[in-house]
């Protein structure tokens, strides 16, 4: 068998990825509530392209866990179920407490120093859905300077999932949100700072139960 024939043709999924990329930006936003539909001849001809690129950048973000597409409703913006939030829950928190462990032990200061310079971003956020991104940014440093490249893996694949868990949370309720989150997150960069796993365990798992409480009793 010659090396030409062991592989199929490569495709070209670049505007497919910008759909993507696009429909993404726009749930994230606001523009599109969990539950919204997303129906592909509307988005083609918003985005100025052919209903192809839209349908593969519509199965991207469904696995992402973004959208969801059934035969007799097309796709939705992913409206997470009691299941969904408890899962999501429970598998960041996992995740998060070996980052938390990884950052305590291994941080250099300039990883210490990025923290505090996306916390410190959130005191600017003068917007809900501004403040989640703000809120992702800073979970994403703490992965990443935990230097653990699967843990951090792990993480990438839920994070948007994770996103759509803090839009959840602010359809809910935005009461004292913008005010009270750049306080919880100074307060974990100092217990990184310093070195003291016990403090930014408690206070990691206290600033996710916040959030996991507003959309249980929602």
């Amino acid at each position: 068998m010659s090396d030409q024939s062991k592989v199929s043709p490569a495709r070209r999924r670049g505007l497919a990825d910008e759909v993507a990329d696009r429909i993404r930006e726009a749930i994230f936003s606001g523009a599109y509530a969990p539950g919204a539909q997303l129906r592909e001849v509307e988005l083609s001809g918003v985005m100025d392209v052919s209903r192809g690129p839209v349908r593969e950048g519509l199965r991207l973000l469904e696995r992402e866990g973004l959208v969801r597409v059934a035969w007799h409703r097309g796709a939705t913006v992913t409206t997470l179920s009691a299941i969904d939030v408890a899962e999501l829950h429970t598998l960041r928190g996992a995740l998060e407490d070996l980052a938390v462990r990884h950052v305590v032990d291994r941080a250099t200061d300039e990883d210490l120093n990025l923290l505090e310079k996306t916390a410190a971003a959130m005191d600017r956020a003068d917007d809900p859905h501004e403040m989640v991104r703000c809120d992702i940014a800073f979970h994403d440093a703490v992965f990443a300077a935990a230097g653990h490249q699967r843990l951090a893996e792990a993480w990438d694949a839920i994070r948007c999932q994770v996103h759509l868990f803090l839009l959840t949370r602010i359809n809910l309720s935005t009461e004292d949100y913008l005010g009270l989150v750049p306080g919880e997150h100074h307060g974990l960069v100092s217990a990184l700072r310093a070195r003291d796993a016990d403090t930014a365990l408690a206070l990691f798992a206290a600033h996710r139960r916040n959030a996991f409480e507003v959309i249980t009793s929602g």
